[in-house]
């Protein structure tokens, strides 16, 4: 009996032809992957997939290099398609595939791999806005939690967790360090569920994420500092709560005084003389200090014998100097060459 066995390494395999089917492909990438990187991949497997993958890589027998070759190449245009289409889009990956390989097989690529985006877990999660998932994502289990977020982008899955609580986060975390493999029943028992409790917030083409108090902030950054106090003075009357949201997200002239010494510095070298000497005209004792402790001594000098003979100056030339060494900061800040600190936040700077 021993004798007549076919060994599983013996298949019958043609090895002069390319392979055409799916599992026989499947396998013979596991294999050119070698055991350590394999043994990664089948850790996102269930239990169905890698019995049947591992059974396809015990038969699979000797290959040429020709199949292994086109095998490879098919799984590498297959992968280039797939981020292609995630990160620029249908359009995007349609463009580039037709130019680098045809209009044919470009065409037989995005088949393929819309078919698995359709039908990976909680797809629909990917057009979610993360403030309105966590709305709802909050309420569940830090297991159901974990599970969703291991089929989400690092990127988004990193703002849910920011979002969390202190202790559903570490839960969170030890549920994902911990998940080993699911059952496909289970995965799509939870992701009906979450069809169903997100079916409200899916954002689409047609809805776009407007305003908010971040947009509302951002603006007010940029209005002139005249018409932001009238505003706020207004806002004050009618709605003190949400005044106080917005300016929290926003960087004033004022705010200068919670920086540290060596973002000063480095502003201040950016700005213009003049724009200084209006800017402390009407600022306090404590924000002038901030000024000449961060400057060389001799531009100190020249700025306090400016503002001696500086006279006359009109509120609206000191608020629009304040204002343009602000626009300095936050260009500087957008550039990662200072740190600012807007009102309620609470960030630790470790030197």
């Amino acid at each position: 009996m021993a004798e007549t066995a076919m060994p599983l390494g013996e298949s019958s395999l043609s090895n002069e032809e390319p392979l055409s089917d799916a599992r026989s492909k499947a396998a013979l990438v596991v294999v050119s992957l070698g055991a350590d990187r394999a043994s990664q991949i089948y850790k996102y497997l269930s239990e169905e997939d890698i019995e049947e993958l591992t059974y396809e890589v015990a038969k699979l027998g000797k290959t040429s290099n020709s199949q292994v070759e086109t095998t490879l190449d098919e799984f590498y245009k297959l992968c280039l398609t797939h981020k292609m289409m995630t990160d620029g889009g249908l359009d995007y990956a349609r463009n580039v595939l037709e130019k680098a390989f045809g209009e044919s097989t470009a065409r037989n690529l995005l088949e393929k791999v819309s078919k698995t985006l359709q039908s990976k877990p909680f797809n629909f999660f990917m057009k979610g806005d993360p403030k309105a998932l966590f709305s709802l994502l909050q309420n569940e289990r830090p297991q159901v939690i974990a599970l969703i977020m291991a089929y989400m982008d690092p990127m988004q899955a990193a703002q849910i967790l920011e979002e969390l609580p202190d202790d559903k986060r570490i839960q969170t975390v030890e549920s994902m360090a911990r998940m080993d493999r699911v059952s496909p029943d289970a995965i799509a028992i939870v992701e009906e569920e979450m069809k169903r409790k997100f079916a409200t917030i899916i954002t689409s083409e047609d809805n776009m994420s407007l305003g908010g108090i971040d947009y509302v902030a951002d603006m007010m950054n940029h209005v002139e500092r005249s018409s932001e106090r009238k505003i706020f003075e207004e806002l004050d009357k009618r709605n003190p709560e949400l005044s106080q949201s917005i300016r929290e997200k926003m960087f004033v002239f004022e705010n200068i005084l919670d920086m540290d010494d060596r973002s000063v510095q480095r502003f201040v070298r950016d700005c213009e003389t003049k724009d200084i000497v209006y800017a402390l005209k009407s600022a306090s004792e404590e924000m002038k200090t901030i000024f000449f402790n961060n400057m060389s001594k001799r531009m100190a000098d020249s700025v306090r014998a400016d503002l001696e003979i500086t006279t006359n100056v009109r509120l609206k030339d000191v608020e629009e100097a304040q204002q343009r060494i602000v626009n300095v900061i936050r260009k500087l800040e957008e550039q990662g060459e200072v740190i600012i600190k807007k009102g309620g936040e609470d960030d630790s700077i470790i030197a």
